[in-house]
């Protein structure tokens, strides 16, 4: 039997992919809609049946993936562009079906896959919480409960009265991501929709998706930020070109995507044109990536140049969810212009003691080419960090040695 399976008995896991493919034409754009589906189906139905070059006509999303998800579990999922990541959770979400395979799911679904998802750009913000309410399969009195909690957190309570068509996309994906991680979902869907964001929103939906992991619901997030999905899942699934290819802890599952990506830098840069940066890793220069505030970190940025540049600077920054400075290295405060030719360049900055309070930062690794005497800005690159650490205290951790003695006379 293919399809969406709900079924009620409680031993069951929260999500059960089993053998799932997912096939379309090619050149489709998109999902199709039922009106489409019935006309293919009467289509196959009418037509002779094709010989198997006709395949050659389709592309296949997904191939066999299977994998369970434990009531209570946080799934990260990671893989390349194009490798299968939300069609997986479209399937999930119940938007489109499998062509093979059986999806099964037990509880209410929170889903924010994509901007807008469940909303009518003609109703208002609070029509629509309520319309996502009722999809859902919430009583109105339960929504309305919840309601100015989602106002709140969204920071939409001026406009709550506009069509949804008039808000900003910051606005659209606050409210999206309100909805979906308050109505009590037993299980929550997120794509990367924190991109959006800027740093303070994105640090808190976090910490809402991760109440509601230790509340024992069922969190599946699809995400390129390492470091979010690090600090939130403690178990991965990397997909390549449809397939998974790796399913485990979530660290391996970051180093195994990590070498993944490094094969593909290295066949990108021959195809590359211009100044672009290729990559940033972030690493404790572990086997394990777990960051703590006593212990180092480890940054690199891979670039690649077909021009000379003649002089450049390096800029390092961690910042707070309030867009604050708190480690800040650049190398023309040292007098340090280095110079690179054409090819791809690596570029490393070592702290072998990190030095912050337990929470969730941005690091930036940012290159400036000096030329004609003005400084731009050439490329940069950023990455979440989750720290371990004291949480109350200074804004980084300084390390003080006390001492005392008795004053006489």
């Amino acid at each position: 039997m293919n399809g969406l399976c709900y079924r009620g008995n409680i031993e069951m896991p929260a999500i059960s992919v089993e053998n799932v493919s997912k096939r379309f034409r090619k050149g489709q754009a998109g999902y199709r809609t039922l009106r489409e589906d019935i006309y293919n189906l009467t289509g196959r139905l009418t037509r002779p049946r094709s010989s198997e070059g006709a395949d050659k006509n389709y592309t296949w999303a997904l191939k066999d993936v299977s994998f369970q998800v434990e009531p209570g579990e946080k799934l990260g999922i990671i893989g390349p562009n194009g490798s299968g990541k939300t069609t997986l959770l479209r399937l999930l979400a119940g938007i489109t079906r499998p062509t093979k395979g059986k999806i099964s799911l037990k509880g209410r679904l929170g889903v924010l896959i994509e901007l807008m998802a469940g909303f009518h750009p003609e109703l208002t913000g609070r029509e629509n919480v309520y319309l996502n309410g009722a999809i859902m399969g919430m009583a109105r009195a339960e929504i309305r409960r919840k309601f100015d909690e989602i106002v709140d957190f969204a920071g939409v309570g001026e406009w709550i009265e506009t069509p949804i068509k008039r808000y900003s996309t910051g606005m659209q994906v606050r409210l999206g991501f309100a909805v979906a991680a308050h109505l009590e979902p037993d299980i929550l869907l997120v794509d990367e929709v924190l991109a959006v964001g800027d740093t303070a929103f994105q640090n808190k939906c976090l910490g809402k998706m991760g109440d509601v992991a230790r509340e024992g619901r069922t969190v599946v997030f699809v995400s390129h930020n390492m470091a979010a999905v690090r600090s939130l899942c403690n178990r991965g699934i990397v997909l390549n070109q449809g397939s998974a290819e790796f399913a485990g802890p979530m660290g391996e599952a970051i180093y195994y995507y990590q070498g993944l990506m490094r094969g593909r830098d290295i066949q990108a840069v021959k195809r590359m044109q211009g100044l672009q940066v290729v990559g940033l890793r972030v690493s404790p220069g572990s086997s394990r990536p777990r960051f703590t505030s006593d212990g180092p970190l480890v940054a690199e940025m891979d670039f690649f140049t077909d021009h000379p540049l003649p002089a450049c600077y390096l800029n390092f920054v961690i910042e707070d969810g309030d867009g604050r400075f708190l480690v800040h290295s650049r190398t023309d405060l040292f007098d340090l212009w280095p110079s690179f030719g054409p090819g791809l360049h690596r570029v490393r900055v070592d702290v072998p003691r990190l030095g912050l309070r337990g929470g969730v930062y941005t690091l930036w690794f940012r290159l400036y080419v000096a030329a004609g005497g003005v400084t731009e800005m050439a490329d940069s690159d950023r990455a979440m960090l989750e720290v371990d650490g004291p949480q109350v205290g200074g804004l980084v951790d300084v390390p003080c040695s006390w001492s005392w003695t008795e004053v006489k006379g």
